[in-house]
């Protein structure tokens, strides 16, 4: 199965193992590039829900139950990040030195998001939640139509998304250590650790990109439109693991001192640290 078939066994298959599916290689191959398509394929059990689930509050992770749900919420990220990297290989063209480049990069990329899946699904299972248990949102997914240029792509997913993830990922590792829970945290560190590598990879490719202009203002430039800055930020901000991605210390700062207005973003615990 080459590169293209995979991509759309993983964007267009209804099972866990259709998104697993595994891409050895990139090799430029001529094919009719699509469209991001409206849904993902999905099985009905792990299909999307209009229902709302509530992610649990820190004080309830003692129970087995309330942490496989957020591991839920994790595995959920996951899928969807995989299924937009998958639709991403189908969407842009490789026709240049920097299409290659991306293409090979989002494989790359999308082998740490299917083992990241893998260590939630498992996680999961040991506290007693199968996914779709659980309502699955599809926030990530709206914001595909949005997503016309691998740059558009990048600052969502890179600079965006797996930002926030860094935070997220950090927060609930030390979460887990503090319930005395090492293999949840163990699990959230390797993902954080993927999750560098992930942020600077993007940050790389944009910088690239944008050649003279300004990073800050060119992914300002390429976020999708009602999304800010924000959203690439988690509980606790921590600057230093940009820095560890790549990011200039200007960019950084920019990124730790926006503020937007939307009501989602105002974190109650929301604060810098060192």
């Amino acid at each position: 199965m080459n590169w293209v078939e995979a991509a759309n066994q993983i964007l267009y298959g209804k099972s866990i193992e259709d998104k697993l599916c595994y891409i050895d290689s990139f090799e430029p191959i001529d094919f009719p590039l699509q469209t991001f398509p409206d849904l993902p394929g999905r099985a009905d059990k792990i299909a999307f829900s209009n229902k709302k689930a509530k992610f649990p509050a820190k004080g309830s992770l003692a129970s087995d139950d309330k942490k496989g749900i957020a591991f839920h919420f994790f595995a959920n990220h996951e899928l969807l990040a995989l299924e937009m990297m998958a639709g991403a290989l189908l969407v842009y063209p490789h026709d240049s030195e920097e299409g290659i480049r991306l293409k090979k990069d989002l494989i790359l990329t999308m082998r740490d998001e299917q083992k990241h899946l893998k260590l939630y699904l498992v996680r999961m299972k040991e506290l007693g939640i199968e996914f779709g248990d659980v309502p699955l949102n599809d926030f990530f997914w709206k914001q595909t139509p949005n997503l016309k240029t691998p740059e558009q792509f990048y600052a969502l997913m890179a600079l965006t998304f797996e930002s926030a993830n860094l935070d997220f990922a950090s927060y609930y590792a030390e979460v887990f250590e503090e319930l005395g829970d090492s293999k949840s945290a163990q699990t959230m560190n390797v993902v954080l650790e993927d999750e560098i590598v992930h942020v600077a990879r993007g940050a790389k490719w944009l910088g690239s990109s944008c050649k003279n202009e300004d990073l800050w203002q060119f992914y300002l430039d390429n976020l999708p439109p009602l999304l800010t800055p924000d959203r690439a930020k988690g509980i606790l901000f921590k600057p230093e693991l940009r820095k560890r991605c790549g990011l200039s210390p200007d960019f950084v700062e920019k990124l730790a001192n926006y503020q937007d207005d939307y009501r989602i973003t105002q974190r109650k615990t929301w604060k810098a640290t060192p």
